[in-house]
Formats: C-alpha cells, sequence, structure tokens
C-alpha cells in the first residue's frame, strides 16, 4: 500500500511532467489544473463549490481550502460542507454555529486513486487544448506556404511534420503529377484548408493557384511591396500555368518584373512547380484586348464578342490556329480559364476559296460524328481549311491517329477530286 510521502511524491510528479513537457503558456496551464483539480474534487464529494484551488506550476504544487459551516454536534449531515462545533472548536475555541470554518486540505490524502485521477483528467485536458491549439494556429496560416518534412509516404497522401512535430497531410490529388518525394526530404506547399471531425486534420497542396501566387510574392519584391498586384491565375499543375499581373507605378514593367532578367526570377518557381510552363501576361480590363492576350503567342484577327453568354468567336490565320490551341488544346483551355469565357476558335478563310470549300458539318455520315467535334474543338469550320492543315497539327490539335487522318484526308481530297493535293499531305 502507497506511503503518504509516496503519494506526494507521485502528485509533485504529475504537475512536473505537464509543466515541463507541454508547450502551452503559463496562465492556460494553470487554469487547466485547477479545473482537473476541482473535477477530481468534484467526483469524489459531489460537489466542489465550498473548496478554493491555488495552484502553482513553477513549484509543482497547490494550496486547497475547504469552507464548512460549523452546526451543533449531532446534526452534520454532510461531512463535507459541515463540521460539527466540537470539532471547529478543536481548530480555534472561539467558533459558533452558523460560523464558515476555512481548513487547508492536502490532496495528496485523498488517494493514490485520487493522483491517478487527476493525471487522467489532466492529459485529457491538454491534449484537448493542444488540438484546439494546432487547429487555431493553422486556421490562420491557410493559404500560406509551410515547409515540413516528409515522414511517411503512402499511396493516397504523404504524412509530413512540421518543425514541431505536427503532423501534415499532402493528398495524392494535391501534388503536381510528375512530384517524388523521398523520406526526410523537405517539401514545400500550401495550407488549403483545415479539418476538425475529431482530430485537426492539415491538408496541403502543391497544385493549387495559391501555391504558385505565394511562390510570386516571395521570389517577386515588388509584388510584396503592393507595385505590382497577381489579378488572376489560370493552371493545370505541372503542364502549364497563365498568370495576369497589373503594376500600380507606370515606371514598372510587370511582366518584366515578375519574369527577372534573364528568367532569374520565374526560373526557381519553374523548378519548384516540376517544370510548369508559365506565361506571365498584362492585366487589362479590356475584355477583348485581354483574351487576345490571354491567346499569346497566337495572333488574333479578329474577335466577336457575346457578353451575355460569356462567349466569344476568335478568328486567326491559318498557321496561328495550332499556336492558339496549344498542346493538347492546353493554351485556349488556360485562356478560357483566365478570362471566363468560353473561346471558340475559328480558322480565317480566303475570299477567292470561299465559294468553294465545304462545311465539315456537310461530311457528317462519311466521317463519324465525333472526329468532326475533334475537328471543330481544334479550330477547323471546312475542307479546305483541313486539307491545308499539316498532318502533325491534325494528329496533335485533334487528338487523332494518322490513320484516322489519312482517311479523313482521303474523302475531303475525293470531295474536291484533288488527288494530287491530297498525296501532298500523305507525304
Amino acid at each position: 500500500m502507497a506511503t503518504r510521502k509516496e503519494e506526494a511524491v507521485t502528485l509533485i510528479e504529475t504537475f512536473q511532467e505537464f509543466k515541463d513537457l507541454k508547450n502551452i503558456d503559463r496562465m492556460t496551464l494553470v487554469s487547466v489544473l485547477e479545473e482537473s483539480f476541482r473535477s477530481v474534487i468534484s467526483k469524489m464529494f459531489g460537489t466542489d463549490e465550498n473548496y478554493s484551488v491555488i495552484v502553482n506550476p513553477d513549484k509543482g504544487d497547490c494550496e486547497i481550502q475547504r469552507f464548512r459551516t460549523v452546526v451543533n454536534d449531532q446534526e452534520v449531515e454532510d461531512a463535507n460542507t459541515q463540521i460539527s462545533l466540537s470539532e471547529a472548536r478543536q481548530i480555534d475555541e472561539d467558533f459558533e454555529v452558523g460560523e464558515e470554518v476555512s481548513e487547508m486540505v492536502d490532496f495528496s490524502k485523498f488517494g493514490r486513486r485520487a493522483i491517478l485521477n487527476l493525471r487522467q483528467t489532466l492529459a485529457s485536458k491538454i491534449l484537448e487544448l493542444e488540438k484546439d491549439s494546432l487547429y487555431n494556429k493553422y486556421m490562420g496560416m491557410v493559404g500560406t506556404v509551410v515547409s515540413a518534412e516528409v515522414y511517411q509516404i503512402w499511396k493516397k497522401e504523404i504524412l509530413l511534420l512540421d518543425e514541431d512535430g505536427n503532423e501534415l497531410l499532402l493528398p495524392k490529388t494535391e501534388q503536381i503529377p510528375s512530384d517524388f518525394f523521398r523520406k526526410g526530404e523537405s517539401v514545400r506547399a500550401v495550407v488549403d484548408r483545415v479539418e476538425n471531425v475529431n482530430n485537426p486534420k492539415i491538408i496541403l497542396s502543391r497544385t493549387s493557384p495559391v501555391f504558385l501566387q505565394r511562390l510570386f510574392e516571395q521570389e517577386v519584391p515588388e509584388i510584396g511591396d503592393g507595385l505590382i498586384t497577381i489579378k488572376k491565375i489560370a493552371r493545370i499543375p505541372g503542364e502549364r500555368a497563365k498568370i495576369a499581373v497589373e503594376s500600380y507605378d507606370d515606371r514598372i514593367d510587370p511582366v518584366g518584373a515578375c519574369v527577372g532578367v534573364k528568367g532569374s526570377r520565374i526560373h526557381g518557381i519553374v523548378r519548384e512547380l516540376r517544370n510548369e510552363n508559365i506565361d506571365v501576361i498584362n492585366y487589362t480590363s479590356n475584355i477583348e484586348l485581354f483574351i487576345k492576350r490571354a491567346l499569346s503567342p497566337a495572333k488574333v484577327s479578329e474577335l466577336k464578342l457575346d457578353p451575355e453568354n460569356r462567349r466569344a468567336e476568335v478568328y486567326l490565320k491559318q498557321d496561328q490556329v495550332s499556336l492558339a490551341i496549344g498542346k493538347s488544346g492546353l493554351n485556349i483551355k488556360l485562356a478560357s480559364m483566365l478570362t471566363e469565357y468560353t473561346i471558340d476558335v475559328y480558322r480565317e478563310i480566303e475570299d477567292d476559296t470561299a465559294e468553294e470549300d465545304v462545311y465539315l458539318d456537310d461530311f457528317r455520315g462519311d466521317i463519324e460524328d465525333w472526329v468532326i467535334d475533334a475537328l471543330h474543338d481544334a479550330g477547323f469550320e471546312t475542307a479546305k481549311s483541313v486539307l491545308r492543315a499539316d498532318r502533325s497539327v491534325l494528329v496533335e490539335t485533334a487528338d487523332l491517329e494518322e490513320e484516322q487522318v489519312d482517311d479523313i484526308l482521303n474523302i475531303l481530297a475525293i470531295e474536291f477530286q484533288d488527288e494530287e493535293e491530297f498525296r501532298r499531305f500523305l507525304k
């Protein structure tokens, strides 16, 4: 059976454990300790209202006072809140019935079970406190770039640890497709969101446009100083991104400042994003001009806007269509994301051949509908526009197989009985 001295030592050890190991401020620790003592006292006696608890976490001890009302010797009903007159006069001979007696209580005398109960209560309350602290800390860091070390790699996510040992998650869906990390490697990502179901769950992201924005803010001092503003970002992670910037100082070229001398500023961002191509363009509130800039490096010949339906018809010369669409349609997709307009690309038709041309829709039945639709999406509207295009452009922009392209060219060329031109495209 544990002695009083051993129980007192156990109580002091309990204080020391939470004073030294838990990274919480003194006032909070005092509050938690006091609340824990009161919780244990309440469980033991049914109430803690007649107790005063003063905690000294620095020394690792506390003072507990109990207040009881003096009653006649035969009228004591609750020994926790009442004290007999004869017992009270052993403390002080001047006590009378109805007066309040204050006495110091040694918590260690409550027994080892009470101390263990205190330890469990403390652990539970401090765990909740740490959860709340972690949640509040990272809720205030949403949108901030953090650096953490890879601790464990799973199929669907990566577990990282920050400098304080807190667990952070980088899901596969928030990783750049070409990302590859090893255990112990340092990873930079933006705090995307914080979930708090049972435990705080900090989700990081490397695919968020916010991550790209924060990287620019770190690399370009003019953005941090407020001289340049990032107005819009469109991004397909790991592939390509477009970012629109505006300068509040006429002497500063926002694009040049973001790119840096010989690309010095943007190169670091590109490397961090696994060689993601980044186009920086000047922002303008003129939507027609903004769309034209968004489609760069293609040069637009004519543009028709439908603001109500947020659609734009863009007409380009033959050699500009593939530039506007881009590899796998990325350029036009990003331009649409950036401008928030649906952009339809049309190839210009020379006046002297317009009457002799035939719309691709007239070939439905001879050519499968999905192929016609794919050619439309790639900016081809007429038979001759397809015949004049390079076969490689048809394969890449319309996502067709070479054999399919050969069949299409054959059908279209026969329509014009232009076998010589058709053979030129097959070479």
